[in-house]
């Protein structure tokens, strides 16, 4: 009878400890699986803002070629003027309003002709130029920051509820 008792209690012992390393077998597998889907979320989750990461550089990219390439139009054009200007092919001419020069009546004059047009002096033309230069930079950087603000920069987000 003692014998069948150690036996009994031998199969016990052995039917706990299997069902025990058993389980612990299941919690590691379970464990193991929940590190699994967590490292595959995050994965997802890199994956994801390097997409949106390269999609933003690429679309700040086009904006830099688009308004480097504006500037660069715009430069063309201003040494273009400026050469035709140089070679007398074209003039530049001032909006300007000479006041009427009063001529004392004894002077035996009958009025003052009408002068040329008012045109810039040649040693002005330069200073025009740069300043053509200048704007054409300040507008293609003023723009592209627009751009790069509009389609780079995230929204705020606004929450609803709340005054300004």
């Amino acid at each position: 009878m003692r014998l069948l008792i150690v036996q009994v209690l031998a199969a016990l012992l052995f039917a706990g400890s299997t069902w025990f390393l058993f389980d612990r077998v299941l919690e590691q597998r379970d464990t193991a699986r929940s590190e699994r889907d967590s490292a595959q979320e995050e994965a997802s989750g890199l994956r994801e803002a390097a997409r949106i990461t390269a999609e933003l550089l690429a679309t700040a990219a086009a904006n830099d070629a688009k308004h480097t390439q504006e500037l660069s139009n715009a430069r063309k054009k201003n040494e273009d003027l400026r050469l035709s200007v140089g070679f007398g092919d074209q003039r530049l001419l001032v909006q300007a309003i000479c006041p009427v020069a009063s001529v004392p009546a004894s002077s035996g004059a009958a009025g003052m002709a009408d002068g040329a047009t008012a045109e810039l002096s040649p040693n002005a033309r330069p200073d025009y130029f740069t300043l053509l230069d200048q704007l054409a930079l300040s507008e293609q950087m003023i723009l592209g920051l627009q751009d790069h603000i509009d389609t780079v920069c995230p929204k705020p987000t606004t929450t609803t509820g709340t005054a300004p």
